[in-house]
């Protein structure tokens, strides 16, 4: 979905039905935000939300893992999991630097998820005429390389512009259009939901990173490519159909972490 307008993402904020699934995944968020664990342990229920986000995340684009595998001595080697972990675990220190240069941001995740794979020249670079691109979740091919660099730089400027819409939506389509492009052609996903959850941190719907989009994803893991497939569509119905996906992940996301906090508080 090609956007070009100055402030079109709040046209797709009023897009119909985004604004009461965007409302209710707020309000999930808020409910747990209010939690009173979260005063004396928000950033033991941030740590676990990584690690849970990240273990999602891999498995969304196909590893096979288990949390308790992660929490061993020894993690699995697979590297969609190890790239998986390290984005996760740099997350925290990106989120400024995601306002004000969101590319030298997707060169660092892409640094981070495909360390394991990709040559060393190529890390940080997207993709050449050359090089496919992973298509884990069956989409069309993807953009040619020069029609990607155009679109990145469209999506830059709608993340460093003011816009009136709503973190969720701006987070959405950033998720959107990442797994639309797919700009690096492998660890794209992991990338796309990094970009998403950084959205929502950096423009303050979560700011202490306590929900991982990406349980939400995994948990809604049957309507996750036939919701995207809709947004490459770029028809308001599909627009808006993702953009509701990505809030019932969210709100699904807090959800979880509500329940992590209540763990610990029963100790």
């Amino acid at each position: 979905m090609p956007v070009t307008e100055a402030d079109a993402l709040a046209h797709v904020a009023n897009l119909p039905g985004v604004a009461d699934a965007v409302d209710d995944a707020r309000t999930a968020v808020d409910r747990l935000l209010g939690h009173r664990i979260l005063r004396r342990r928000s950033a033991e229920v941030s740590t676990e939300s990584a690690l849970r986000g990240a273990r999602a995340s891999a498995v969304l684009e196909g590893a096979t893992v288990t949390l308790d595998e992660l929490r061993g001595e020894e993690s699995p080697k697979d590297p969609i999991v190890q790239g998986a972990l390290r984005v996760s675990a740099e997350l925290g220190t990106l989120s400024d630097t995601w306002r004000q240069a969101p590319r030298q941001v997707l060169a660092r995740l892409h640094v981070l998820a495909a360390a394991d794979v990709v040559e060393s020249s190529e890390l940080g670079r997207p993709r050449s005429e050359d090089q496919p691109a992973r298509d884990i979740l069956g989409l069309e091919a993807p953009p040619a390389p020069a029609e990607v660099a155009g679109r990145l730089d469209m999506l830059s400027g709608l993340l460093t512009n003011p816009t009136k819409a709503p973190a969720l939506v701006v987070a959405a389509v950033v998720h959107g259009e990442l797994l639309s492009l797919r700009p690096f052609g492998w660890g794209d996903g992991i990338i796309a939901r990094a970009a998403e959850r950084l959205t929502l941190v950096s423009r303050g719907l979560d700011p202490k990173s306590l929900t991982a989009p990406e349980i939400g994803h995994a948990e809604l893991s049957e309507g996750y490519a036939k919701a995207l497939h809709g947004y490459i569509t770029g028809t308001p119905e599909g627009v808006a159909g993702w953009i509701r996906h990505c809030a019932d992940s969210v709100a699904a996301a807090a959800r979880d972490s509500q329940a992590i906090c209540e763990a610990f508080q029963r100790g």
